[in-house]
């Protein structure tokens, strides 16, 4: 069975949103990922939405909507994306802090730099899971 990856901010409505959608179009085979907030907002940020498809050709809205970390299942990895928030107590078994900046309400170049770096952080995930150098095992 496939490790199950939570990606965590406040509003899930940027950068989680932006981490599911990248994980699932690069890493299924790896990994499941979901994503969630310890609030929501109505819909994902629409500058995420556009410059996802734009850069990688993905439409977020198509699958994907603001859920709360109630809403998901257990998690194996916890990725949080430096909300600079105590996040709740989530059980899993790896954890991890990606010091993103929230892009929202600038321009599209902080968009674009934030997808980028994820994509290299999710890059550097998968390796650590295919090289099992993570704590999954039970």
């Amino acid at each position: 069975m496939l490790p199950n990856i939570a990606f965590i901010c406040v509003h899930n409505s940027c950068r989680s949103q932006m981490a599911e959608a990248l994980a699932k179009h690069f890493a299924s085979d790896i990994f499941t990922a979901c994503s969630a907030g310890t609030e929501t907002k109505p819909r994902i940020n629409p500058d995420a939405v556009r410059i996802m498809k734009e850069l990688y050709h993905i439409d977020m809205e198509e699958t994907q909507y603001s859920k709360l970390i109630s809403e998901i299942p257990p998690a194996d990895i916890v990725i949080t994306m430096g909300c600079n928030v105590a996040c709740p107590a989530l059980p899993c078994k790896y954890r991890e802090d990606w010091g993103l900046d929230d892009p929202s309400g600038k321009n599209d170049e902080a968009f674009i730099q934030t997808a980028k770096q994820i994509e290299e952080k999710l890059y550097a995930l998968m390796d650590r899971i295919r090289r099992k150098q993570l704590p999954l095992q039970d």
